[in-house]
């Protein structure tokens, strides 16, 4: 793998409705012994301004900004003028020793429309001050801070014209007491992880969508597939509209379930399903949430890599992606969701068990999703196909693809 060669990791800000407002990007080149930051100037500002010009990342944000960790030496350098100042924040880490000179250059950066943050606050310290006038986001760190010096720091914030992000919210316990605080953003493994719910039971919508994808699976005839249709309406009148939908491009209207099968085709319907499934499981919400955002990037990105494996079907790979969070969506043990659909062996081993080709790529998009970079390194180093550049190229593509389809481009 080339050093020039780097990983990309994505974790989601929400705001207090739920919905994503922002990323933080995480960057690390191949082979650093770095656990995500990185020391040298020169190959951290080629990192970053790589991604928001060669790989067009600026597309895969949909406009939403992405929070970068700068330390010193690229806060002081020019490189970061480069950067597209309306879609970035610029998040100073806590090893900055905040002098007159640094001041100086938040006061010109602010002036000149970067937004900025702290990062990793955890104690409302003297040294702060003359920079709050600059910086528009906190970022106070949970897991050091106890409960009650976290309600004094919120207090002390408040005083100053700045956004709260509580970072390092790790379960719903932690994330409620936040939210009572009046925190205006979140970050944590609590919402980039998704959770498994013990004894729920999906609601019947769902175990609809799930017996048709069983009967696809299992190559059923049409006429059983229609009769799973026949009584779910709103599932018939979500088909129906897709296929009279202007992006069939249909010189006359569809007016049966039979019809619209055949002219999906079994692939298209499968995936349509696959989508549906993850996107049905708010209806109050038009927003997209982060747990189907996930679904659906790590599926399309197992999907692009799966070419370059020898011997893994795409579509399968597309499957596993999207199957492997059932269970955080249905609230039921995986292995008992599995019963009710005919996989091959293969995608059974990798969902239950993490093994073969696809289990593989479903663990290297897992290691993405958390920045566990020493991790992606290893299973990189077993594949060098994937050399090149060729992931990160990927994952941006995969994530491009997520944004096309939450605004209803595709």
């Amino acid at each position: 793998m080339s050093a020039s060669d780097f990983f990309l990791g994505r974790q989601p800000i929400l705001n207090n409705k739920h919905t994503i407002a922002a990323y933080e990007l995480l960057f690390r080149r191949a082979n650093s012994d770095g656990a995500g930051v990185l020391d040298d100037l020169h190959a951290t500002a080629s990192v970053i301004i790589n991604a928001f010009s060669e790989l067009n990342l600026t597309a895969v944000l949909g406009g939403k900004p992405a929070f970068i960790n700068v330390n010193a030496e690229i806060l002081l350098s020019g490189m970061i003028e480069i950067l597209p100042k309306q879609l970035v924040v610029l998040e100073l880490l806590e090893t900055i020793e905040i002098t007159a000179e640094i001041v100086q250059r938040c006061q010109a950066l602010k002036a000149a429309g970067f937004t900025l943050a702290l990062d990793d606050v955890e104690d409302y310290a003297e040294s702060y001050q003359p920079l709050l006038d600059c910086i528009s986001i906190v970022k106070l760190d949970l897991k050091q801070i106890d409960s009650r010096r976290l309600q004094q720091l919120v207090t002390a914030f408040r005083r100053h014209p700045v956004k709260l992000l509580a970072e390092k919210v790790d379960t719903q316990e932690e994330a409620d007491y936040c939210r009572q605080l009046g925190f205006d953003l979140f970050q944590g493994y609590y919402y980039a992880r998704p959770v498994v719910l013990s004894g729920k039971r999906a609601d019947p919508n769902k175990l609809s969508l799930l017996r048709l994808l069983g009967l696809l699976l299992g190559d059923a005839e049409t006429t059983e597939i229609e009769q799973v249709f026949r009584i779910n309406p709103d599932l018939t009148y979500s088909l129906m509209r897709l296929v009279n939908s202007s992006a069939c491009g249909l010189p006359t209207p569809i007016h049966s379930v039979h019809q619209a099968i055949v002219v999906l085709g079994r692939k298209q319907l499968m995936r349509w399903l696959q989508l549906l499934m993850f996107a049905s499981h708010d209806r109050q919400n038009s927003q997209p949430s982060p747990l189907m955002q996930l679904a659906a990037t790590r599926a399309r990105l197992m999907e692009l890599l799966a070419p370059v494996i020898t011997g893994i079907n795409p579509d399968e790979a597309f499957m596993v992606g999207l199957l492997s969070l059932l269970d955080s969506l249905m609230g039921m043990p995986l292995a008992e969701i599995l019963t009710e659909l005919k996989l091959s062996d293969a995608a059974r081993a990798a969902l239950l068990y993490s093994t073969g080709g696809l289990g593989d790529l479903l663990a290297l998009a897992k290691a993405l999703e958390e920045a566990d970079f020493q991790r992606v390194d290893q299973l990189v180093g077993a594949y060098p196909a994937l050399a090149g550049g060729i992931l990160t190229k990927a994952e941006i593509a995969a994530s491009e693809w997520v944004h096309q389809l939450s605004s209803g481009n595709l």
